[in-house]
Order: structure tokens, then C-alpha cells, then sequence
């Protein structure tokens, strides 16, 4: 009994030898392994980080060597360990699975597996990363939905899931993330509406869910810290609500094109301080509402509601938006003659104003004499489309009327 007792007395204490000699925690270098495991040899190139693996040894004691060159960082954090607090690989192609034992990395902050080509379904266990701050899957090929226990990431500033096949509802539980300051969902196969309370998201600056199949309108409750929204190509639908707007005083970016949108486009948005580009093409808007003030501070840059159903006279508070130089409007039902305060916006703008590069209005029912001051504008200084419009009088010999003939006579009585 004395002897077996000795012998598992000493089997202890080499054990505790090796865990004193090990820098890196046992659970860390278990995940390690598990992780390279689940990855496919062919797809683990020569010169890439985890071909430079080698499991065998300790790996935050040779990080940096020949044997672990890249794809993880350690910290000394619990006394005795070093612990795996960043997993960032490089974009080499590697194909697998994802393990389910995040538990393990109780430390992580940081997990990047982009550009790569990673798939199956995203692990619920990364919920068991409560210190994660920057989570990007992003250019991957993840199927399935997106986990709803990413909601518990409480300290989460940084979701990139985009360019994956992920599919499914938006998890509401993601209002959840308090500190998230960039969430990128698009170009996968989200379906359903937007979660109603994203305005919980009170650090949000960047939200870009487009070329998903989203619908219904758009939350009435956005943050107002937000930067930049980019819903483009999805299967919005209803109007644009001014309320929606007044919040979002430091939005520099709003693109909501190619959906279902409908109604006027609110006179709020051009009212943005910051607001710098608006995209509305290829929607359903009817009409652009418009204010005798409130234009005169608009900082917004470029415009585009091009192939839309907007009807009545082009708007006039447009030309004298002082950053405006760029304008597109083409292919809609605009009528009326073109206000010479665009002309004078393209040829010579007031001191202080923006010059107005860019003015696409092909494809209207535009009538009556084009402003003369257009017929002096010198050969490729601007980009200006009037084409298949209903002017009695467009030469071809001038740029802005070639590319395609006015509409014939009885259209333009439509």
C-alpha cells in the first residue's frame, strides 16, 4: 500500500513538474489541437500559420519560432499561464469545421477566420466566449442561422458574418450586444424583418445587412449612433418615416437601393448634417418632398434616386445644395423644364459652392428649352444625360444629348 501510494505520489509530482514547465494552460493547447484537427491536411498550405503548428511543443512558449509562426496570440494573464487571447488566421484557404469546445479559450478576445473557406453550421458555443470583442467569419462558406446565444456576447463590439450562406431570421437576441459598434450580415440568405428594437444598439456606428432577402419596413427605432446603414438589394417595402431620421444625427452614409420602398423620400434626409450619400435606386418613391429652407446647410455629396416612379417638376432645393456634385435621377416620370439653377450648379456654381459633376436626368419627360448656360459647357468637365427625354431641341453634336433619341411626341403627352 506504502508503495503504490509513493508511486502515485510521484506520478503527482511529475505531473505538476510538466504543468510548471508548460507556459501555455492545458485547455488552451486542447483547443488548439481540436481546432486543427477539424481542418482538412489539403487545404493547410505550405507557408501558411498552421502549417507551422506543431502541437507536440508548447505553444505560447515558441510562438513566434519556426514551429508557430503566426495565427494566435498569448498574454500572461492567469499566474503561471499564458493564455490564447487572440485567433486570427491569415487567408490561406483552409476548409473544415468548426470544434464546439470555445469553452476552452475563456480568454479569447479576439477570433478572425476570414477569407477562408470554412463551413457547417456556426458553433452555439461561442457564446461561451464572454470576453470576445472582434468576431469575424467573414468570406466563408457558414450555412445555417446565426446562433441566437451570440446574443450573450455582451462585450462584443466587432460581427462580421458576411459573404457566408447563413439563412434565416436576424436573431432579436443580437439587440442584446450593448457595446457592438459594426455588425456585417450582408451578401448571404437572411430572410424576415429587421429586429424591431435594433435602437437598443445604442454604440451601433456601422449596420450593413444588403444582398439578403430581407423585408418589411424599416425600424422606426434605429441607434442614433449610427454612421452608416447599407440595406441595399433586399425586399424592403413600405415608406420612409421622418421620425425615423431625426435621431440619426451623425449618419454620413444611407443606402437603401434596390428594394420595395414606396411613398416620398422625407425632406428630413437632406436636413442630415453629416449625411454625405444617399442611395435610393431602383425603388418605388413617388415623389421627393421639399422645403424652402433647411438645404442650405445639407453637407450630403451625392444623390442617387435613379429608376424610381418619382413624378412632378425635378427639385429645385437640389441645385442649391452647396456640396451636391453628383445627381442622379434618371429613369423616372420627372416633368416640367429644367431649372437654370442647375445649369449655373454644373458651369459655374457660386464662390463657396460644390460644382456639380455629375447630373444624370435621362430617361423623364423633361420638356421645354434646355438652360443655355448647358450649351456652354466645355467638352468632358462634366457628366450631364438628357437623353430620351421630351425636349423639342437637343443637337447631338452636345454630349449631354447623345446616347439615346428623345421620346416621340405622343409619349410625351402621356
Amino acid at each position: 500500500m506504502g508503495w503504490c501510494l509513493g508511486v502515485l505520489g510521484l506520478l503527482l509530482l511529475m505531473l505538476m513538474l510538466v504543468a510548471a514547465e508548460s507556459k501555455t494552460h492545458w485547455s488552451d493547447t486542447q483547443f488548439l489541437k481540436d481546432f486543427k484537427n477539424g481542418i482538412h491536411p489539403s487545404s493547410v498550405n505550405p507557408g501558411s500559420c498552421l502549417s507551422s503548428w506543431d502541437l507536440t511543443l508548447d505553444p505560447c512558449d515558441n510562438l513566434f519560432t519556426q514551429k508557430f509562426t503566426c495565427g494566435f496570440r498569448c498574454d500572461s494573464i492567469v499566474s503561471g499561464f499564458s493564455r490564447v487571447t487572440e485567433l486570427a488566421l491569415d487567408q490561406a484557404g483552409y476548409s473544415g469545421s468548426l470544434p464546439s469546445t470555445w469553452n476552452l479559450l475563456p480568454y479569447l478576445q479576439t477570433l478572425d477566420l476570414s477569407n477562408n473557406l470554412f463551413y457547417g453550421n456556426i458553433p452555439h458555443s461561442l457564446s461561451n466566449l464572454t470576453r470576445l470583442r472582434r468576431l469575424a467569419l467573414s468570406s466563408n462558406s457558414f450555412s445555417g442561422a446565426i446562433p441566437s446565444s451570440m446574443g450573450s456576447l455582451s462585450t462584443l463590439e466587432e460581427l462580421c458574418l458576411d459573404h457566408n450562406n447563413l439563412a434565416g431570421p436576424i436573431p432579436a437576441t443580437l439587440n442584446g450586444l450593448k457595446n457592438l459598434k459594426r455588425l456585417e450580415l450582408q451578401s448571404n440568405k437572411l430572410q424576415g424583418k429587421l429586429p424591431p428594437k435594433l435602437g437598443s444598439l445604442s454604440s451601433l456606428k456601422y449596420l450593413d445587412g444588403s444582398d439578403n432577402s430581407l423585408e418589411g419596413e424599416l425600424p422606426a427605432w434605429l441607434p442614433g449612433s449610427l454612421v452608416q446603414i447599407s440595406m441595399r438589394n433586399n425586399k424592403l417595402s413600405g415608406m420612409l418615416k421622418s421620425e425615423v431620421f431625426k435621431r440619426l444625427r451623425y449618419l454620413e452614409v444611407l443606402d437603401l437601393s434596390r428594394n420595395k420602398l414606396s411613398g416620398s423620400v422625407p425632406f428630413g434626409v437632406f436636413e442630415l448634417p453629416w449625411l454625405q450619400q444617399l442611395t435610393l435606386s431602383f425603388n418605388e418613391f413617388s415623389w421627393i418632398e421639399g422645403k424652402s429652407a433647411g438645404f442650405e446647410k445639407s453637407g450630403v455629396i451625392a444623390v442617387d434616386i435613379s429608376n424610381n416612379k418619382l413624378r412632378g417638376n425635378l427639385p429645385w432645393f437640389m441645385a442649391l445644395m452647396p456640396q451636391l456634385s453628383a445627381l442622379s435621377l434618371e429613369n423616372n416620370m420627372l416633368s416640367g423644364m429644367i431649372p437654370r439653377e442647375y445649369a449655373v450648379k454644373v458651369v459655374s456654381p457660386p464662390s463657396g459652392q460644390s460644382t456639380l459633376a455629375r447630373l444624370l436626368l435621362a430617361g423623364n419627360y423633361l420638356y421645354g428649352f434646355i438652360p443655355h448656360t448647358l450649351f456652354t459647357l466645355k467638352p468632358d468637365s462634366a457628366n450631364v444625360t438628357l437623353a430620351n427625354n421630351c425636349f423639342s431641341r437637343c443637337p447631338h453634336t452636345f454630349s449631354f444629348c447623345q446616347g439615346a433619341p428623345q421620346k416621340p411626341l405622343p409619349l410625351c403627352h402621356h
